[in-house]
């Protein structure tokens, strides 16, 4: 045969043979994998029941555990109700032993309450035998006696009510007056200020008599000139080498002093020259007051002042009271009403702001009628200052009433600022005239022998009459001097009132 159709025969009968065999392989193959398949799956179905076995177990053990834990706590339950059960029990049989003893005693009360009635009607027959024996012995009604020892009472209450009276207010004085002096002796030692006035400038210097005809000009038409233009009187007398000015407001009165300066020094003096002049002087003055009330303002320690009231604090450099400078006294009761408000622990800012613009109505007094504390708080109102401050400038004077410590502080510092030695001036008719009107005060007053007024007139004595006059007395006729003086008089700072009553008792012995 030939070759190619051997192999030809041979080739599928080869595919065949690899056929079954593939197929026996993969059958062989097969029923291993599932033989080993279910060996595994006997495998874990055997473990799987042995582990349901032990969970069973474990269940059935906590399920004993938990069943005897109910129990315990039920028992202890049963324990705790019987305890609290025999407690009520206990209270039950308490609360009726304690309500037995209440009835008792409730029983007694009675018993107790019907004897004191009893016993209350015996004394009240027993109270009207006596009083009406009492009638009968002392010859008055029970309304007299009744009246007369209200009478008694009430007199020698007010007897010890006056001792009490008494003693309060010498306490209150003398701890009041200990501790006022300490804390103004404080403040006024921390206080650094001048004792010397400074005077504003009203007579004006001349180089040489030959001046005056100058000044007064040709039928002087140069002096009408000038108090036309600057408002003040020029006085031009026998006075050698000197012109006074006088005018109420005191910044015409500067007005006019700077004018006639610069004019003598010029030496050009005619209308023309001096109306310029004066202008000139008026626009200086004006930024010199302002530059003044802003010092003044810096000095104090009062930032945020209105404009106009700095405007208005600057006109004070040209005004005295007594000789002495408003503005400076302004700036000195400033201080002294922070330092006394730090020491009292009021209110620091505004005793300084109503210290230093307590005098702010000094500034148009004379363009507006009415005391200057009272314009003084209206015009504060006016430029926004709050009530407190406005009413410490209006009450310094007590025109008005003060409604704060604030007020009273400011009233202090402005009389420690005016009283102070060297602070003001005074002519010596004013000062006699001063001791004389407080002396004729005191005599005005029954039972008064003799009064002397010392201390420059800051305190005044009374002796009394002892035999018109008591102890008492001599307390309320203290208070009725200062309050007439209060009334009557004008005096800086404050005055001293003591009342002196002696009873003397003289005898010898032989």
């Amino acid at each position: 045969m030939p070759e190619n159709t051997v192999v030809a025969i041979v080739a599928p009968v080869a595919l065949v043979v690899g056929i079954a065999l593939g197929y026996l392989a993969r059958r062989l193959l097969a029923a291993n994998t599932v033989r080993h398949a279910e060996s595994y799956a006997e495998r874990v179905i055997a473990e799987a029941r042995s582990k349901q076995k032990e969970i069973v177990l474990e269940g059935k053990d906590d399920a004993l555990k938990a069943q005897r834990a109910a129990e315990e706590e039920a028992r202890e339950k049963r324990a705790d109700l019987q305890r609290q059960e025999r407690l009520l029990l206990d209270r039950s049989e308490s609360l009726d032993r304690k309500l037995e003893s209440l009835e008792r005693r409730e029983t007694g009360f009675d018993e107790r309450q019907r004897e004191v009635e009893a016993e209350k009607a015996r004394l009240a027959e027993l109270q009207e035998q006596q009083l009406a024996e009492l009638e009968r012995v002392g010859g008055l009604s029970v309304v007299e006696a009744r009246e007369r020892l209200i009478s008694q009472v009430v007199d020698e209450a007010r007897a010890e009510a006056h001792h009490q009276v008494r003693a309060i207010e010498r306490q209150a004085t003398e701890e009041g007056d200990e501790r006022a002096r300490r804390i103004l002796t404080t403040v006024m030692q921390r206080i650094a200020a001048d004792h010397t006035s400074e005077m504003t400038v009203t007579v004006v210097p001349l180089p040489s008599e030959e001046m005056k005809g100058r000044i007064i000009g040709r039928e002087g038409r140069n002096i009408r000139a000038l108090e036309q233009a600057t408002g003040v009187d020029l006085i031009i007398d026998d006075t050698p080498e000197a012109v006074v000015l006088s005018g109420f407001d005191p910044v015409r009165r500067e007005v006019a002093r700077m004018a006639l300066t610069k004019l003598i020094s010029d030496g050009r003096i005619h209308p023309g020259r001096i109306e310029e002049t004066v202008a000139k002087c008026r626009a200086e003055i004006e930024v010199v007051m302002r530059q003044a009330g802003e010092q003044a303002a810096y000095d104090a320690g009062v930032p945020g002042l209105h404009p106009e009231l700095i405007k208005l604090l600057g006109r004070l450099k040209y005004r005295t009271s007594y000789g002495q400078n408003v503005l400076n006294h302004c700036i000195e009761t400033a201080r002294l009403s922070a330092l006394l408000a730090a020491e009292i622990g009021a209110n620091v800012a505004e005793s300084k702001k109503g210290g230093l613009l307590h005098d702010i109505g000094k500034a148009v007094d004379h363009e507006v009628e009415g005391p200057h504390a009272l314009i003084g708080g209206d015009i504060a109102k006016r430029y926004g200052i709050n009530a407190v401050v406005a009413n410490c400038i209006a009450a310094h004077h007590q025109e008005v009433e003060q409604e704060s410590t604030e007020a009273t502080v400011v009233q202090i510092a402005d009389a420690i600022s005016a009283s102070r030695p060297g602070a003001r001036g005074e002519s010596l008719d004013n000062y006699i005239k001063r001791l004389d009107d407080l002396q004729q005060i005191a005599l005005s007053f029954p039972g008064v022998e003799r009064c002397f007024a010392i201390q420059a007139g800051r305190e005044i004595r009374i002796l009394v009459r002892p035999e018109d006059i008591d102890d008492l007395a001599s307390s309320r006729l203290a208070r009725d001097v200062v309050r007439r003086i209060e009334e009557q008089l004008q005096y800086p700072g404050q005055i001293k009132v003591t009342v002196i009553r002696e009873t003397r008792a003289v005898d010898y012995a032989r």
